[in-house]
């Protein structure tokens, strides 16, 4: 048996169990023969959920289907899951345009897969001493990938390197996309006109006649 699968049925080998239903109803405390021939009765297992509680707790279920159902909200959680991993573009202070333009290419590539994208620059011998020239390099690729994504992490130098960190750019909606968003806007907030209760107009004032202007 799977250590990792709970103990079901005749597994079950303690001498009373506290039952619930398949509802969630607790059922009480009773002889495990009991809560099998319950189990056996519904047409369900008996599967102990709480091995460490005192009396151990069990519950009636359809446990091929409680398994079906659980392996296919995993597997729904892992399709949807998207993993970012850190790619790596390596430039120098010394880089041409040829190689900026390869770069900048496998840069956006990696964005537009979801990625993120650390950017790096190795100082070699006495280019350290000219940063500078390598904060203008960052900073002219960080304006061309603008489009495609955002500066996650500014420009530093780290010993010998300076690194920067870009990430993907979110998504823009479409003018259709938000058109509609705009029509649902509208149309929420008349049904919410149309639902709110009417303010009662106020009445005209009967004039009342004083006792002098019935008097000839």
């Amino acid at each position: 048996m799977d250590i990792n699968e709970p103990m079901i049925n005749e597994e079950i080998r303690d001498k009373e169990v506290l039952l619930i239903a398949e509802d969630g109803t607790k059922l009480g405390v009773m002889p495990t023969r009991a809560a099998l021939e319950k189990a056996e009765e519904a047409g369900l297992d008996l599967v102990k959920i709480a091995a460490n509680a005192t009396p151990p707790v069990c519950k009636l279920m359809d446990y091929d289907k409680h398994r079906y159902e659980q392996s296919k909200r995993e597997r729904d959680m892992r399709k949807n899951q998207r993993i970012v991993t850190l790619k790596e573009v390596q430039l120098s202070a010394t880089i041409e345009e040829n190689d900026v333009q390869t770069k900048f290419k496998n840069a956006v590539k990696f964005l537009q897969d979801g990625d993120k994208v650390k950017v790096s620059i190795r100082f070699r011998g006495r280019q350290i001493a000219h940063a500078d020239i390598g904060m203008k390099i960052m900073q002219d690729f960080a304006s061309r990938i603008e489009e495609y994504g955002t500066v996650e992490r500014r420009p530093l130098l780290e010993g010998r390197n300076m690194i920067m960190i870009l990430a993907p750019k979110a998504e823009k909606k479409s003018f259709a996309e938000k058109s509609q968003e705009r029509k649902e806007k509208k149309a929420a907030k008349e049904a919410q006109q149309q639902n709110a209760p009417k303010e009662a107009k106020p009445q005209p004032k009967k004039k009342v006649k004083r006792e002098s202007e019935n008097m000839i």
